[in-house]
């Protein structure tokens, strides 16, 4: 259905619906759709989880032969709106597709690891100190452990924790994926 003259698109999804609106304008409209994803580690109640999620939450790419495919994407159940500008829908670049295809190859996503040094920020997944926020003062990779810098009652106190039940606080994506970093 994708001829010589289709060409990419943003659409935005019903919050946390990017994947489901993806196999949807994939099966019912038989259209290529990119959906990067990372999987990532996550602090909740349960403790660390990993967790796969959008690189763009709320977005997804689509490849249309024919601006009137365009409507029928935007009536796809996941499928909030297509992005615009004014009232025209731009063209994403088939090169910063390829390049983003290029770091997620076979539709996988993209595994995030949290490689932790001195001075970064982390919250404790696990145990006694669960939720508590901390500052890693050395890792200690031999016993699988980390001695991370706590605030106990209004004091620094230094913890040795198991490095399993950390996870760093980031809040970047360039952080993730180094190569986006350069573009």
């Amino acid at each position: 259905m994708n001829g010589p003259t289709a060409a990419w698109y943003c659409a935005r999804t019903k919050p946390k619906h990017e994947h489901i609106a993806a196999a949807n304008v994939a099966a019912r409209l038989g259209l290529e759709v990119f959906l990067p994803r990372l999987r990532v580690e996550r602090v909740t109640r349960r403790g660390i989880v990993r967790v796969v999620e959008p690189l763009f939450p709320g977005y997804l790419f689509v490849r249309c032969g024919a601006v009137e495919q365009l409507g029928e994407v935007q009536r796809v159940s996941g499928i909030s709106s297509l992005v615009r500008f004014g009232g025209r829908v731009p063209v994403v670049e088939d090169a910063l597709i390829e390049e983003l295809q290029e770091c997620f190859a076979d539709d996988a996503p993209l595994e995030v690891e949290d490689r932790l040094s001195p001075g970064d920020e982390v919250v404790v997944g696990e145990g006694a100190f669960a939720g508590m926020r901390a500052y890693v003062l050395r890792v200690m990779p031999a016993r699988q452990r980390v001695q991370v810098l706590l605030d106990i009652l209004g004091r620094p106190t230094p913890v040795e924790v198991h490095r399993q039940s950390l996870a760093v606080e980031r809040n970047s994506v360039l952080e993730c994926v180094p190569a986006l970093a350069a573009v």
